[in-house]
C-alpha cells in the first residue's frame, strides 16, 4: 500500500465484479436522469441523489445489497450515508462511472 492510496477512490471495475457475484444485489446509479440516459452501466437502476427518498419503489428489503455509483464517486458516497441513515444495511460506494472500463449503454 502506497503513501497516497487512501486518497484514491473505490475501484468501480472491482465493484461491478462484486455486484455480479452478489445474489440479489442492485446496482444503483445516483446521477441525474439526463446523465443516466447519456450512458450508464447495464442493469443500473437510476434514482438521482435528490430523489433518494423514493428508493423503496425499487428496494423494499433493507438488507438487499446495494452497489452505488455516480460520475466521480462523490454523490455515491453521500448516497451511501443517506441510505444507511434510512436503515439500509448492505450499501457500498463503488465509485464513479468516469473510471469505468466496461460496457456502457444509453437510452
Amino acid at each position: 500500500m502506497g503513501l497516497f492510496d487512501f486518497l484514491r477512490g473505490p475501484d468501480i471495475d472491482q465493484g461491478i465484479k462484486e455486484y455480479h457475484e452478489t445474489n440479489g444485489a442492485i446496482l444503483l446509479d445516483v446521477r441525474t436522469s439526463q446523465e443516466y440516459q447519456e450512458g450508464h452501466i447495464p442493469d443500473g437502476k437510476n434514482i438521482p441523489l435528490q430523489e433518494l427518498g423514493r428508493i423503496n419503489t425499487i428496494v423494499d428489503d433493507k438488507s438487499t445489497p446495494l452497489f452505488v455509483y455516480c460520475y466521480s464517486g462523490a454523490r455515491a458516497r453521500q448516497a451511501v450515508g443517506e441510505l444507511q441513515h434510512m436503515g439500509y444495511l448492505n450499501v457500498k460506494n463503488i465509485g464513479g462511472i468516469s473510471a469505468y472500463t466496461g460496457k456502457v449503454e444509453s437510452l
